[in-house]
Formats: structure tokens, sequence, C-alpha cells
């Protein structure tokens, strides 16, 4: 993927050059490419004087941070205990047949990126499945084709409207 390094550089110019703006600087560009590309991890590591490798460091140890294209949509499923023994694994083997990937990975058109969690901290309400921020409660694998479907709808608009 080709970089627009004034993208970049704005980020840098919107939080500064300092060291300490290294993560919200991580975040605008994780934001504006859905991963962190190679090219502008080197852009930020000459702007901030920071050698590449700690960039890499900190990018990898926070999960917010992909160093791989992610999709458009993020789809989280929780395998935390409770989550566990109300279905969780048959939930990701829902997602992952319908999407045709397996937890970790991302679909061939870049729409939808799939991994698992340990815990989301909503036992109560478990089976849980975040997509994009969007909480979905007591899930099923019944509902895993409803919340494909309305997500697939969005891009579906979003291709009507670039027409």
């Amino acid at each position: 993927m080709q970089i627009n390094i004034d993208k970049v550089n704005s980020i840098l110019e919107k939080y500064g050059v300092q060291k300490e703006a290294l993560i919200p600087i991580l975040q605008g560009i994780q934001a504006e490419y859905n991963y962190l590309p190679q090219e502008a991890l080197i852009l930020v590591s000459e702007a901030l004087n920071i050698p590449l490798i700690d960039i890499v460091g900190v990018a990898t140890f926070y999960k917010a941070f992909s160093l791989e294209p992610r999709g458009k949509h993020t789809i989280t499923v929780c395998l935390g205990t409770a989550c566990h023994v109300r279905g969780g694994p048959k939930i990701v083997e829902e997602f992952e047949r319908n999407l045709g990937i397996k937890a970790g990975e991302t679909t061939k058109d870049n729409e939808f990126s799939l991994e698992t969690v340990n815990c989301l901290g909503c036992c109560a309400i478990g089976p849980v499945v975040v997509v994009d921020r969007e909480y979905y409660a007591k899930m099923s694998i019944g509902k895993v084709k409803t919340i494909l479907k309305r997500y697939k709808e969005k891009k579906r608009s979003r291709n009507e409207e670039n027409k």
C-alpha cells in the first residue's frame, strides 16, 4: 500500500514531534490506514528521532495497533471463561465459516478482520461480540449472519454513495 506522506506529516504536525507524542501519532496513523504501514513508521522514526525498532516495539506491545492491514470492520469475539462456556468457540467458528477466514485474519476484500480476546469484562451478558466498538450481548451462532449482513449493507451503501 502506498502511503500519503502529506497525511502522515499532518498527523505529526497535529501531535507535535516530541517523543511523548508517539502513541497518539501511532493512533492517528492507525485510524488513517487501519494499520501501521512500515513507510509511515520510518517517517515517524525520523521525525521523532526514535529508533525504528523502538517504535515497532511499542506498536507490537499494544493490541490496538497492527502492523498488517486490517479490515474496515473488526469483529472481536470474547473467549473468556463465561463466554467460552456459553458457546464463544462455536461463535468464532460460525464467523470463520461465513467470512472464509480464521481468527487473526482479514478477508481478501479488507472488509472484515476477525479476532478473539480472553475477556471483555462483561461476563454477565456473554457471550459477547464487538464489531467496531458496538457490543452484541448474549450472542448465538444464529445471530452471526444477521450481524454480518448489517455491515455488508453498510459497504453497499458506501459503494452506492461513491458512484
